[in-house]
């Protein structure tokens, strides 16, 4: 390797190792950490001559941030109309103040409206109401966040619309929304009941509401907390556009991030609230860790060390299918969850249609890809946006969750999902079925 490529690498590889410590030492806010790493990596590697203004801008995936952001401001005012509230009392109720009940439910929720919503909105909208219901029933909200977080990116991995990384695989191998269905519904039916009952393990002793807590929600009145109702159906309307746009976006040739702008564009226009209280709902921090992300796994990429990584797997089907599918999954599972899923999920594509010029039948390979991005993302708090975004919503409690919470829990679910998948693969490759 060359002076010219050797510096590059090092201080890249350097520059990243730097900022994760820094995000796993929780001494300084990650917004701040990743921001400083981001700007570091841009200055040397303007200065090495590796990292330009233009690639930095090319690394941004502004459709996830636009995303974020158009959420961010329909939750916004929404939150606003007290309507949160009002579905977290009645969920409370129907649970009859059970954690048990409310975790099982809420899991079950969040997964299926992941097929179908993509899984960071998804979570923007059910935290919140989360949220209000460990208020009423008197208990730790970490729990419930976390099982919604962990189960929501496994429920997106079934569909081709329920997370980002596999839109991208999708547009990337010609594979459709059936496609992903049937392939990936099965395995992920089993993910989601394995982990279902792993997270009521883990989190047995934490799962007990205060006492009286029945009681209380009994009194509870769910219709007065709902304090805007015209602007609440005027949302719900919106939402449910939004999530009509979601489906059809493909066919409309619109980007996720366009239809989310799209909706809350609509919004702000029908209802007009205040602009100055809807800004105070945006996640600031979020989009700045994000883009802050980016940059630097984007000088990463460009100083070539994702590409040792992905070079280094293109030897691997000299071994066999099995042994190529299996290295692609959790490779893809352990890098998910040190990067973002979304860049890595970016470096890999090229990789693994490049194969298909050598002979190879690479359409495993897609599958594992799209296993390994997905239920790596749990790994840690950083793996995949969702998880960005519901840690950052817990700071809002008294019990935030920390990187070793998400830890505890997500290494596990990442283990025991990719246990699963594996198997999954082994057995539809020995009979044919991919």
């Amino acid at each position: 390797m060359g002076e010219l490529s050797f510096w590059p690498l090092l201080i890249s590889i350097l520059i990243f190792v730097f900022t994760y410590v820094g995000i796993l030492s929780e001494r300084i806010h990650r917004a701040i950490i990743s921001l400083v790493g981001a700007t570091t990596m841009v200055v040397l590697g303007t200065w090495l001559g590796f990292y330009s203004d233009a690639a930095v801008v090319e690394a941004i995936d502004f459709n996830t941030i636009a995303l974020l952001f158009g959420m961010m401001l329909i939750v916004g005012i929404m939150n606003k109309t007290g309507l949160f509230t009002y579905l977290a009392i009645r969920a409370a109720k129907l649970a009859k103040g059970s954690p048990w009940r409310l975790m099982i439910a809420l899991g079950l929720f969040t997964s299926v409206v992941s097929m179908f919503l993509d899984n960071v909105t998804t979570i923007i909208v059910v935290a919140p109401v989360t949220l209000s219901i460990a208020e009423v029933i008197g208990m730790n909200a970490v729990p419930l966040l976390l099982g919604e977080a962990l189960l929501s990116n496994i429920g997106g991995v079934a569909t081709l619309i329920g997370d980002p990384p596999n839109i991208m695989i999708g547009s990337a191998a010609g594979l459709s929304f059936n496609d992903f269905l049937i392939h990936l519904g099965p395995i992920v039916l089993v993910v989601w009941l394995v982990v279902q009952l792993l997270l009521l393990v883990i989190f047995r002793r934490q799962l007990h509401p205060s006492p009286g807590a029945s009681e209380k929600i009994t009194y509870l009145n769910e219709k007065r907390a709902l304090i805007d109702l015209q602007t609440a159906k005027r949302m719900l309307i919106v939402l449910g556009m939004t999530v009509i746009l979601y489906v059809l976006h493909d066919t409309l040739n619109l980007s996720p991030g366009i239809v989310a702008l799209i909706g809350a564009s609509a919004g702000l226009l029908w209802v007009r609230p205040p602009v100055h209280e809807i800004l105070n709902e945006v996640h600031w921090d979020i989009l700045i860790f994000f883009l802050s992300l980016f940059v630097i796994v984007g000088g990463l990429e460009a100083a070539g060390a994702l590409d040792l990584i992905a070079e280094g797997m293109t030897g691997l089907t000299d071994h066999g299918m099995i042994f190529a599918a299996l290295a692609v999954l959790w490779t893809s599972a352990i890098m998910s969850a040190v990067v973002d899923n979304i860049p890595f999920t970016i470096a890999m594509l090229p990789i693994i249609s490049g194969l298909a010029s050598r002979g190879v039948a690479i359409a495993p390979l897609w599958w594992a890809l799209a296993l390994g991005v997905g239920f790596g993302g749990n790994g840690t708090p950083i793996g995949s946006t969702a998880s960005v975004v519901t840690v950052s919503i817990s700071e809002r409690t008294e019990n935030p969750i920390t990187f070793r919470m998400w830890i505890k829990s997500g290494s596990l679910s990442t283990v025991t999902s990719c246990i699963v998948g594996s198997i999954a693969l082994i057995l539809a490759i020995k009979l044919g079925l991919l």
